[in-house]
């Protein structure tokens, strides 16, 4: 029987996915609200975009900061190999996050003035460089770290390829998508049926970033390749390509047909099918290709401590976040204010 020291790191990695994937879906329509910002000109029309989630955005990033935690305080060897070869892009991503935190506040405050048009394009802006950056970084996880006696042996900017550049274009394009998906649910008339527009282009475009990058990650690693390919694993996985079609077929129905929330759970189960792709392919990486999960755990004590801290701390963190976005659930139009 498997002890102690097996599963707490299997538990820890289940609970640092779940932080992943709810900051992806939270964070990632706000981020994607911001790009859009760029395709929609009337003023007004972006009123009523920021106001679907002025109430609830900047509690978004705190899944983020549970991530980091987790990786910081369980997996302290990934932490301390991970970190040196992201630098460069965890810094912009940090500060285009910031500036765009700022930018929200001040296009407020800037109303009619010539500075209001800066501050718009520093949200836009921000917004952009930080879905870039998480992309990018993703795929240098994914690609792969040098590491030589457990500590990153790399360049400053081996993160910097082709496959890291693809995967950064993808969640561009898939945070847009959720935006855009996440307005057709909360907005009305004009601007709904222009998000509808959009999210039928963006859901293309991203169809065929997980096309290009399901396709190439396999190339990466001969583990990877394994586990897509060898019996019965190829049985196992199957479902999930076959799944991505079935949504993608069902959101570009949902589009045409005028349904409000279908869209949105498409684009959300798109993103829950790339995660569980990437899970597949990466076990029990946590700094692929040669670091394991035991190989960068803190000891077994330190971890079961921080478990108690978080069985506390997780529920509470759910049941606001649920909380605020029922209380501001509904359509917005331009009558309603919340900035």
């Amino acid at each position: 029987m498997m002890d102690v020291s097996y599963w707490l790191p299997v538990i820890w990695a289940v609970i640092l996915v779940a932080a992943i994937s709810i900051y992806v879906i939270l964070d990632g329509f706000d981020l994607g609200i911001g790009m859009l910002f760029a395709l929609e000109r009337d003023r007004g029309r972006r009123d009523v975009m920021i106001n679907t989630i002025a109430p609830v955005w900047d509690g978004n990033e705190t899944w983020m900061v549970l991530g980091g935690a987790v990786l910081y305080g369980v997996f302290p060897g990934a932490y301390a190999t991970l970190l040196p070869a992201f630098y460069m892009p965890v810094v912009v991503m940090l500060l285009a996050l910031i500036f765009r935190g700022v930018a929200f506040e001040f296009r407020i405050l800037t109303r009619d003035t010539p500075r209001e048009r800066l501050w718009e394009g520093g949200f836009m802006a921000g917004s952009a460089i930080a879905a870039f950056c998480q992309g990018v970084i993703l795929g240098g996880v994914v690609q792969g770290i040098r590491v030589v006696d457990g500590a990153f042996a790399g360049g400053a900017l081996d993160w910097l390829t082709p496959f890291s550049i693809l995967c950064g274009v993808a969640v561009m394009c898939g945070y847009a998508l959720l935006g855009a998906t996440w307005l057709v649910w909360r907005t009305t008339g004009g601007l709904e049926a222009a998000c509808r527009r959009w999210a039928g282009w963006l859901a293309i475009g991203l169809f065929m970033g997980i096309v290009a990058v399901s396709a190439w990650t396999p190339l990466l690693h001969a583990p990877y390749l394994r586990r897509w390919t060898d019996w019965p694993n190829i049985a196992l996985v199957a479902p999930v390509p076959v799944l991505v079609v079935v949504l993608g077929i069902v959101l570009a129905r949902s589009l045409r047909r005028g349904q409000t929330r279908v869209p949105f759970a498409c684009a959300l189960g798109w993103f829950g099918l790339c995660l569980s792709g990437l899970g597949i392919t990466v076990w029990p990486y946590a700094v692929p290709p040669g670091l394991t999960l035991w190989d960068v755990s803190s000891p077994p004590s330190s971890q079961f401590f921080q478990l108690v801290g978080t069985a506390i701390m997780m529920p509470i963190i759910l049941t606001y976040t649920i909380h605020s976005y029922r209380v501001f659930r509904g359509k917005v139009t331009q009558s309603d204010g919340y900035h």
